[in-house]
């Protein structure tokens, strides 16, 4: 395997997921510099994801009609334009907006990777590519809590958002040098009423959960964000059975390896969303952390998640895809709910050590599920398959948060008491709950599904060692 593709590509994906994550630690100081509240900024963190929702679905389109290694390089220039103006904002609104255009470089960089990827991968190596590519999306979120706290510091926030413009740079010098070109393919009109449709659903969701579980806004325009999004979702699901060529094909339903994998996956990422938002609270609010101390202690969870890459193919080889994600995702909520248990006594080396395997758990699980998803998509549904799987991530990451807020403010709300480490074990008791719901629908897996891809059983041995198609 191409071993520079997957990590040129990586490093873009991580760029964009570390981004997401980096501003949080810097709230306050960001909040100070523009003479608004901390929790009134939360908006910009809001507006970074609402983009994302909307211009997701369409990447898929963009990349098949311009190429996706052009729109690719387009979406880390755009990203990095977005990044200088929120280093320059002087305004909550011109922040705001910068974030916004930064969530659509981001939009068309996830997709679009993962679409060239695709395209350039054997069936044999996709399992290591994905390996490679997954990295970003669970080393992002702990790494950006120290890596901000540390700027802030020590630096300025200015920086947070200064240090993507050399990185940017390098992505796409990398990228017009080792990519392989992608050619444009023959695409039908974009359809400009489902991509109205999604854009009210995707962003009215995840800004209605976002302002729900972040309450910057009163709650009644959360909740009635969100049954706007629902409602044109209805009408998204009624527009695409009718319509020739839906911007998010639901016929990419019927495969089942695709159908379990999206089911599964988000299911099992909403509570993996959860996770970063309870974990560095729990740490400083319950524990008494500073949050680079805290960003510390969570960043170990990004070694287990590296490691995988060194035996993602062999495990997968040997066991399977349905074997291998029904034990990691089952370790995954054993290692979730140990931190239920985990108190101001418990030694932090115990608690790096199960966040350690944790986030080696989760990365398995991703790593196989992702790979699952397009082991039987052929290439006419490949960008469909990225941007479908895009949102479906999107949206599940936003229900984690809102699921894990609901629950602290719930609880807080039944014992009729401030937010205490009991809140905290709670939530987590829960969302290993819902990390084993993920499993039942792996149950139904044959378990020779996407052997082509995982290598195991007969199957594979007959299968070529072609790109996917």
């Amino acid at each position: 395997m191409n071993r520079i593709v997957p990590l040129i590509l990586a490093v873009a994906l991580f760029m964009e997921q570390m981004d997401s994550t980096v501003i949080a630690t810097a709230l306050p100081a960001i909040a100070a510099d523009l003479g608004v509240g901390p929790i009134t900024l939360k908006l910009a963190l809001t507006s970074y994801m609402v983009a994302l929702a909307i211009f997701i679905p369409v990447s898929g389109w963009m990349a098949d009609r311009y190429g996706a290694k052009k729109i690719f390089r387009i979406a880390i220039m755009v990203f990095v334009v977005g990044s200088i103006l929120c280093a320059v904002s002087g305004s909550l609104l011109a922040f705001i907006a910068a974030r916004f255009l930064q969530g659509m470089g981001g939009a068309m960089m996830t997709p679009v990777g993962r679409l060239v990827l695709l395209r350039t991968t054997k069936r044999s190596e996709l399992v290591s590519a994905m390996a490679l590519l997954t990295i970003p999306a669970l080393v992002g979120p702990l790494t950006g809590p120290p890596v901000g706290g540390f700027i802030t510091t020590y630096f300025s926030w200015h920086w947070i958002f200064l240090i993507n413009v050399p990185i940017g740079f390098l992505g796409v010098w990398l990228a017009t040098i080792y990519l392989p070109d992608v050619p444009p393919v023959e695409t039908a009109p974009i359809d400009l009423k489902g991509f109205l449709y999604t854009a009210i659903a995707a962003s009215g969701i995840v800004f209605g959960l976002s302002v729900m579980s972040l309450p910057a806004l009163p709650i009644g325009i959360g909740i009635g964000a969100t049954v706007i999004g629902f409602f044109a979702a209805v009408l998204y699901l009624i527009h695409a059975r009718r319509y020739p060529s839906p911007l998010l094909d639901l016929a990419l339903f019927r495969n089942a390896a695709f159908r379990i994998s999206a089911l599964s996956g988000s299911i099992f990422r909403i509570a993996a969303g959860a996770i970063p938002f309870l974990m560095p609270l729990m740490l400083q609010l319950g524990f008494g952390m500073t949050p680079f101390e805290s960003g510390l202690v969570t960043f170990i969870g990004a070694i287990g998640a590296i490691t995988t890459k060194v035996l993602a193919r062999r495990v997968f080889a040997a066991a399977g895809f349905r074997s291998v994600l029904i034990i990691a995702a089952i370790t995954g909520a054993a290692t979730t709910a140990a931190n239920a248990f985990f108190t101001p006594a418990t030694p932090v080396l115990v608690i790096m050590g199960v966040l350690l395997m944790a986030g080696f758990c989760r990365s398995f699980f991703f790593t196989g599920i992702n790979s699952l998803g397009y082991a039987e998509i052929d290439d006419r549904q490949a960008s469909q398959a990225t941007s479908m799987s895009s949102v479906l991530q999107q949206i599940s990451l936003a229900l984690g948060v809102a699921v894990a807020a609901a629950i602290l403010e719930g609880s807080t709300a039944f014992h009729g008491r401030a937010l205490s480490l009991a809140d905290f074990h709670l939530a987590f008791a829960v969302v290993a709950g819902l990390s084993l719901v993920a499993v039942i629908p792996l149950i139904g897996l044959a378990r020779h599904a996407g052997s082509a891809v995982s290598g195991h059983g007969r199957r594979a041995a007959l299968s070529e060692d072609v790109p996917v198609k």
